[in-house]
């Protein structure tokens, strides 16, 4: 796609603040086919998110969402379309390029925690970090550091199945951060969590995004958090439309 076309899709007063645009979605379809069969989930969807923003994408059970996320993160290639973080389009990354990118730029956090159980707290958080090539000292001291910033510091030496559910989403969490991402994207974060848990890890998850400068997509089914969110998005027959948070019975979910 030209950067003429691309220009054109952008919204002429989103335009005086696109050097605060930290990603855009531009046409993205997504199709899955089996045999004759097509399932198109996303139809030419296009986003805008600015830096510093707490996105909420809310919509029905099997809609999408988690599929959007998964393009948006580069975890998944669109049928059509492409993402961009500021200037660099995902599209044109290969593979290892793109893994790098991730592992760079971007935190995730989803609603099972996937912490490897034979390893602690302390070795979940430093994988990140090994993989990006980080010395394994080094790695030992930012993961502690991590951990330290969601709570956990005397939880590091545990092991994942010592650990409550709510402490494991807070490993999980410091994870996502340890490499410091400029984005954070979460698939249902609190949706495993008893209520007072939910609501302990979401009031965590929002203290981090301030505290760290962050830009984060939250797909979430619970509408008390997406009020809480900046700007409500909710993904619906294959596009995103903005509902108000006053509205919950718009949130389609």
């Amino acid at each position: 796609m030209s950067a003429l076309s691309r220009a054109a899709r952008i919204p002429a007063a989103a335009a005086a603040s696109n050097s605060q645009l930290a990603l855009e979605a531009v046409g993205l379809k997504k199709v899955y086919r089996s045999g004759d069969a097509a399932l198109e989930v996303l139809t030419g969807l296009s986003v805008q998110v600015f830096k510093g923003e707490m996105v909420a994408i809310v919509g029905e059970s099997g809609t999408g969402k988690s599929t959007l996320l998964q393009l948006l993160s580069g975890l998944d290639r669109p049928s059509d379309g492409d993402v961009y973080f500021g200037q660099r389009c995902l599209g044109a990354l290969d593979d290892d390029e793109l893994a790098e990118f991730r592992n760079r730029e971007i935190g995730f956090v989803w609603q099972s925690h996937y912490l490897l159980p034979e390893f602690t707290a302390l070795e979940n958080v430093m994988m990140p970090l090994l993989v990006g090539g980080r010395k394994e000292r080094e790695a030992a001291s930012l993961a502690g550091a991590a951990l330290a910033d969601v709570g956990l510091a005397a939880r590091a030496a545990h092991r994942a199945g010592e650990l409550s559910g709510g402490e494991q989403q807070r490993v999980g969490l410091a994870r996502a951060l340890v490499n410091r991402p400029s984005v954070l994207m979460a698939d249902e974060p609190t949706g495993n969590l008893d209520e007072k848990t939910a609501g302990a890890v979401f009031a965590l998850l929002q203290d981090l995004h301030r505290r760290h400068g962050l830009t984060s997509i939250l797909v979430t089914h619970n509408l008390p958090f997406a009020r809480r969110c900046s700007r409500i998005l909710r993904l619906h027959d294959g596009a995103l439309e903005p509902v108000t948070a006053a509205s919950g019975h718009d949130l389609g979910t």
